[in-house]
């Protein structure tokens, strides 16, 4: 079982490495990009459409007619189109999600982007996080990719997560440490 899982991992890092190079060559990166990212927000919005992904008896011919409408629907880029048809020919399209995944990190990483997760207590204005975002930017010399969420569980304050540098200044946190030092006294 682990070999397969590692081999899907393998798999999956070089099939996205080779949308990104094939998007790359043909001046349709960004499409291609946006095109993925709906396609991954899609799989996590609706069940039935992440159980027809994950269902190994789906027939092929099938997942092909389904592809080729879902992308003309929707207007894909004829590159994406045919690399989600390819997927299900070489019946890897299990591991779609995955792919798309990566994909998306290569594009990050190829702009020199880092990602950087930040939690708050209360909810952020647009500007809050634009300005939260171009400290990050200034201070790690690198461009930002921020992942925003609104977690009411931290009572105040907030939790700012880049690479593996973490800084939480939660009420939260801090209730946990007291908590901590009076078990341990």
């Amino acid at each position: 079982m682990s070999k397969n899982k590692g081999f899907s991992i393998t798999s999956s890092e070089r099939y996205s490495l080779a949308l990104y190079e094939l998007s790359s060559e043909n001046n349709v990166l960004e499409k291609v990009e946006e095109q993925s990212l709906s396609i991954l927000d899609l799989i996590s919005a609706s069940k039935d459409f992440s159980d027809l992904i994950k269902d190994p008896t789906n027939n092929q011919e099938d997942l092909l007619k389904f592809i080729n409408n879902f992308s003309d629907n929707n207007k894909f880029e004829n590159l994406l189109k045919n690399f989600l048809s390819f997927l299900v020919i070489k019946r890897r399209f299990f591991y779609v999600e995955q792919i798309l995944k990566s994909f998306l990190e290569t594009c990050s990483k190829k702009r020199g982007e880092l990602k950087a997760e930040l939690k708050s207590a209360k909810e952020l204005t647009s500007e809050e996080i634009t300005k939260i975002t171009d400290e990050l930017t200034e201070n790690f010399s690198s461009k930002i990719k921020l992942n925003y969420k609104h977690d009411e569980s931290l009572i105040g304050g907030l939790i700012v997560q880049v690479g593996s540098t973490m800084v939480d200044t939660s009420i939260k946190n801090k209730l946990q440490q007291i908590e901590n030092r009076m078990i341990e006294a």
